[in-house]
């Protein structure tokens, strides 16, 4: 039999690991909820808005959250009834609403984004060097995500327009956050980052070629 066109073993196994690590969130996160009195769905509502004080639109949560926009609907409803959410127009488009959190409601979204997982305390026995280099392979394979479409665009430095990759080479944080005018390291970038403001789609790629292959960044931290 020709398996020529089997894949490779080593990203079956990859995919197995991450299953694996995801049904240890997917419990964490049921058992956070349930001792708030609350669903998972709306638990992952609250722990995303508590990020985004603006709010977002239901459609773009279900994006975010990889659920039918139905769904989504009924658990915003479910919020709203238990007042930790609200939902006003959109002041950009009358046809649409957005959903904000109460102050309850980010507090408890802030609690649910920062709880202690099992996951946590098993990534916090990595070395800080082996849990730079997740990171990093994290934001390739984010980005490879957004890129096919799977996954919504984030909030990630390297999408940023204040950010500039490389630019402080050979020290110990070469890369530099125009916003807050100051040197960042591989373990500082962010893959959600309230402050982001996405950059040109040229420049995202340039930005892109430069921060992957470590050469000298588009343009000098002072520019903005």
């Amino acid at each position: 039999m020709d398996h020529a066109a089997d894949p490779d073993p080593v990203l079956i196994r990859l995919r197995e690991g991450f299953e694996r690590i995801a049904l240890v969130l997917r419990a964490d996160l049921w058992a956070a909820a349930g001792d708030a009195g609350l669903n998972p769905a709306q638990a992952q509502v609250l722990a995303l808005l508590a990020a985004r004080p603006a709010g977002l639109r239901a459609k773009a949560i279900a994006a975010h959250l990889a659920v039918s926009a139905p769904s989504m609907a009924d658990t915003l409803s479910a919020l709203e009834r238990k007042r930790l959410l609200q939902r006003t127009p959109d002041p950009a488009d009358a046809r649409a609403v957005i959903a904000r959190l109460t102050e309850e409601g980010r507090a408890l979204g802030r609690a649910f984004a920062s709880a202690t997982s099992q996951v946590m305390v098993a990534l916090a026995r990595l070395s800080p060097g082996e849990q730079a280099d997740l990171l990093l392979t994290q934001i390739k394979l984010i980005r490879t995500l957004q890129q096919a479409g799977a996954i919504p665009v984030q909030r990630m430095c390297v999408s940023c327009r204040h950010f500039r990759p490389n630019a402080h080479p050979a020290e110990a944080r070469p890369h530099h956050c125009a916003f807050v005018d100051a040197p960042i390291g591989t373990r500082d970038l962010r893959l959600d980052c309230g402050e982001h403001e996405a950059a040109d789609p040229d420049v995202q790629a340039a930005t892109w070629t430069s921060f992957a292959d470590g050469s000298p960044p588009l343009r000098a931290p002072a520019d903005d």
